[in-house]
C-alpha cells in the first residue's frame, strides 16, 4: 500500500511541479512550494474529513504515508534553499524559507477547518 501510494504521489508530484515552470522563468522554486503547499492543503481537508467518518487503517496508510508522502517533498525543499544560499541569493533563501513554513502550515489548517466546515 505505501510503494503503490509513494508511486502515485510521487508521479503527481513531478507533473505539478513541472507547471509553475512553464509560465514562470525565476529562480525561486515555486515547483516545490506548489506540491508542498497543494499537499499541506490536502492533507489537512482529508484528515478533517477522515476524523468524521471511519477509514481503514490501510487507506490511510495509503493516503497520508504514501501517497501524500511521496507527493509532498521537504528534501527538495530543503535542498534548493541550501543551493540558493550557496548562489548567494540570500534573500530568495528566507523567502522560500518562510513561503513554505508559513503557507503550508497555515494551508494544513485552513484545509482542516474547511472540511469541518464542509461536513
Amino acid at each position: 500500500m505505501i510503494l503503490t501510494g509513494g508511486a502515485l504521489g510521487t508521479f503527481a508530484r513531478y507533473i505539478i511541479a513541472a507547471l509553475p515552470h512553464r509560465f514562470a522563468e525565476s529562480i525561486f522554486p515555486w515547483g516545490t512550494l506548489t506540491v508542498n503547499a497543494l499537499g499541506s492543503f490536502i492533507i489537512g481537508f482529508l484528515w478533517g474529513i477522515f476524523e468524521l467518518r471511519d477509514l481503514s487503517p490501510h487507506a490511510r496508510t495509503f493516503i497520508f504515508i504514501g501517497f501524500l508522502g511521496g507527493f509532498t517533498t521537504f528534501s527538495t525543499y530543503a535542498l534548493e534553499t541550501l543551493n540558493l544560499f550557496r548562489e548567494g541569493d540570500i534573500r530568495t533563501a528566507l523567502l522560500n524559507i518562510l513561503a513554505n513554513n508559513i503557507i503550508a502550515i497555515g494551508l494544513v489548517f485552513a484545509g482542516f477547518f474547511i472540511s469541518k466546515n464542509i461536513f
